[in-house]
C-alpha cells in the first residue's frame, strides 16, 4: 500500500461544487457545510414563489444541448469535458492506497476478480481512517462487491469494472443484487473517471425496438415478477456519500439506487442505458434525505431521475443542470409513494425526446408537498403504448393503486419558466379520494406539435387506477383539482396531421374542479385564432 501522492496518474482532482474532502478522519466537510445552504435555498425559493418573483432562464451548458442520438459515441467526449472542468492536481497526502493488482487482480477481463478486489476493499476499510482502493487501467470482471466505511473506490480513467451476467456471482438474497453495494456504511466515495458496466445487453432474451424482452431470475424462486435482475450500484442505509466523475453504462435494471441514505452528493456522471430495455432507471433516490444531484448526463430506456418512498420519507432533494432523455419519464416522483415527499427542487434541466417530461405519480399513502420545477426546457414524443406515458410535458396524478389503497395528497407544486415542445398537453388529475391542491404555473409555454404517427385520444393513468382511458386531446386537462393558478401560460398549436381532436385549449370535468385562477392563459391555432 502507498499514498496516492506517490502514484503516477492517480491524483484525485478537485471539483468547484460540492466536494467531499477526504482527510484522515474521513469527515465529509463540504456536504456538512452545504446542507444549511441547501435548506436556506429552499426557504428562499419558497419565499420567491409566494411573491411570484420569477428568476430568469439561465444559459444551459453546451454539453447538455447536444443531439439525442449517438450518445454512446459522445459519452467519452462528455467525460473528458467534465474531467477538464473538474481539473486535476489535488492529492491526498499520506492517505493509504490499496491497489487491486497488489491483491491478485490482473484486469484482463477474462477471469473473475471479485475476491481480489474485495480483499483490497477490506484491507483499506480495516485501516484507521480508511484509504483509497485503486483500479488501474484494465477490465475487471466481478460479482457483487461490498464497500466499507471510510474508503474511496477509485476506478481510474481507462479502467472498466464489468459486472457479471450470471446469478451465481451475486448473493442469495435479491435485495443484494448489485455489482457495487454499500450497505450500513458511511463516508464513502465512488469516482475516478473510469467505467462501471452491468453488461445489460446480456440479459436480453429478445431484442425488440418497442421494448426488449428480458431474462428473469425468478425461475429460481429468489424473487418474483419480470423485474428480477441485478441493479448496477446501490447505497443502502448509508451516510455521507459522494459519487462523481464516472461513466455508468448498460445497467440490467436500475443504474444507481440510493436507499435509506442521508447526505448524498452526486455530480458529473454520464449514465447510458439501453434505450429499448425496461426498468433501467438512471438515478433512483429512495427514502433518502439531503441529496444534491447536478451536472449529470442521463440517457436511458426508463425513468431518468426517480425519487420514491418505498420504506420512508424523502426530504431535501435538489437536482440542477442535468440533461435527460428517457423512453419513460425524464423526472418522475413515484410511483412507489408509501411515505411523504417534502422540499424538492429541480432547476435548469434539459429534457430531450422523452416519452413524458415531468411526472408526479401518487399511488400510495404518502403525500407530496413543496416541490418546485424551474427553468426547464424539454421536448416530448410518443414511443410505444407499452411504456407508461403519452408524451405529456407535465403529468400529475393522485389515485389509489388498488381498490383498498388509501392514497395521500399532492399540494404546493410550482412550475416556473418551463418551455416545452410536445405531442400532448399538460395533464392534472386527482381522484375522488385525493384532490390535487395548490398547483401554480408561471411563465409556461407549450408548443403542441405532432412528430410521430401514433394515434391520440387516450389518457394514461397507469399504474393502477383506471389504466388507459379514451378521451380527447387538450392543451391542459384538469379533474379533481383545487386552487390552480396559471399566470402567463401559452399554448401554440402546430398542424394537426389530420387529427380530429387537435386544438382544444382547456378540458376539465366541471363538477370536480374548484378555484381555478387564469391570470394569463393564451392558446393560438394555425389559423391564428387566439383564445385568452
Amino acid at each position: 500500500m502507498e499514498s496516492l501522492s506517490g502514484r503516477r496518474g492517480a491524483s484525485i482532482p478537485t471539483h468547484s461544487g460540492l466536494v467531499i474532502c477526504i482527510v484522515a478522519s474521513w469527515t465529509i466537510v463540504s456536504i456538512v457545510k452545504a446542507l444549511p445552504d441547501l435548506q436556506q435555498t429552499l426557504v428562499d425559493l419558497a419565499a420567491e414563489v409566494s411573491e411570484l418573483q420569477v428568476p430568469k432562464i439561465g444559459a444551459f451548458p453546451d454539453e447538455f444541448l447536444g443531439a439525442s442520438t449517438g450518445l454512446k459515441e459522445a459519452a467519452g467526449a462528455v467525460m473528458r469535458e467534465k474531467e477538464k472542468r473538474n481539473g486535476a492536481g489535488r492529492r491526498d497526502e499520506g492517505r493509504p492506497v490499496c491497489e487491486v493488482t497488489e491483491f491478485g487482480a490482473v484486469g484482463s477481463g477474462e477471469v473473475y476478480e471479485t475476491a481480489a478486489i474485495q480483499a483490497a476493499i477490506d484491507a483499506c476499510g480495516s485501516l484507521p481512517g480508511g484509504g483509497t482502493v485503486y483500479l488501474p487501467p484494465g477490465t475487471f470482471l466481478t460479482g457483487t462487491l461490498f464497500l466499507r466505511s471510510n474508503i474511496t473506490l477509485w476506478i481510474d480513467e481507462g479502467a472498466t469494472l464489468l459486472g457479471s451476467p450470471l446469478q451465481k456471482d451475486f448473493p442469495t438474497s435479491s435485495s443484494q443484487w448489485y455489482t457495487i453495494l454499500a450497505k450500513d456504511v458511511q463516508n464513502v466515495e465512488l469516482t475516478g473517471g473510469g467505467v462501471v458496466s452491468g453488461q445489460g445487453l446480456k440479459f436480453v432474451v429478445k431484442f425488440e425496438e418497442r421494448k426488449n424482452v428480458m431474462v428473469s431470475w425468478n425461475t429460481t424462486g429468489a424473487c418474483h415478477g419480470n423485474e428480477c435482475r441485478p441493479r448496477l450500484i446501490g447505497f443502502v442505509n448509508c451516510k455521507n456519500v459522494h459519487i462523481w466523475n464516472l461513466l455508468l453504462q448498460e445497467p440490467p435494471l436500475w443504474c444507481l439506487h440510493i436507499l435509506n441514505t442521508d447526505m448524498v452528493s452526486i455530480h458529473d456522471l454520464v449514465i447510458i442505458g439501453d434505450f429499448n430495455t425496461p426498468n433501467t432507471d438512471g438515478i433512483d433516490i429512495d427514502s433518502s434525505n439531503n441529496t444534491v444531484i447536478k451536472d449529470c448526463h442521463i440517457d436511458t430506456g426508463d425513468d431518468g431521475i426517480c425519487p420514491k418512498t418505498q420504506q420512508g420519507p424523502l426530504h431535501n432533494l435538489t437536482v440542477t443542470d442535468c440533461w435527460i432523455r428517457s423512453k419513460s419519464c425524464a423526472v418522475k416522483l413515484g410511483s412507489e409513494t408509501h411515505a411523504d415527499f417534502d422540499s424538492l427542487h429541480f432547476e435548469r434541466l434539459t429534457i430531450v425526446d422523452s416519452h413524458r417530461g415531468i411526472g408526479l405519480q401518487l399511488r400510495d399513502s404518502g403525500s407530496v408537498n413543496n416541490v418546485t420545477f424551474a427553468n426547464i426546457q424539454m421536448s416530448t414524443r410518443y414511443y410505444d403504448p407499452s411504456w407508461w406515458g403519452l408524451a405529456e410535458p407535465i403529468y400529475i396524478t393522485a389515485c389509489p393503486r388498488t381498490p383498498t389503497t388509501k392514497v395521500g395528497s399532492i399540494t404546493n407544486v410550482h412550475f416556473i419558466n418551463i418551455t416545452a415542445t410536445s405531442e400532448n398537453g399538460i395533464f392534472m388529475a386527482g381522484s375522488n379520494e385525493s384532490h390535487l391542491q395548490g398547483l401554480n404555473f408561471k411563465n409556461v409555454s407549450v408548443s403542441m406539435k405532432r412528430s410521430t404517427n401514433f394515434s391520440s385520444g387516450l389518457q394514461d393513468y397507469r399504474p393502477g387506477c383506471w389504466g388507459l382511458v379514451e378521451h380527447r386531446t387538450s392543451g391542459v386537462f384538469m379533474a379533481f383539482v383545487e386552487d390552480v393558478s396559471m399566470d402567463d401560460v401559452k399554448l401554440q398549436w402546430k398542424q394537426e396531421n389530420g387529427l380530429s381532436d387537435w386544438g382544444l385549449p382547456l378540458d376539465l370535468i366541471p363538477s370536480s374542479v374548484n378555484n381555478i385562477n387564469l391570470l394569463g392563459f393564451h392558446s393560438s391555432y394555425p389559423d391564428h385564432q387566439v383564445y385568452s
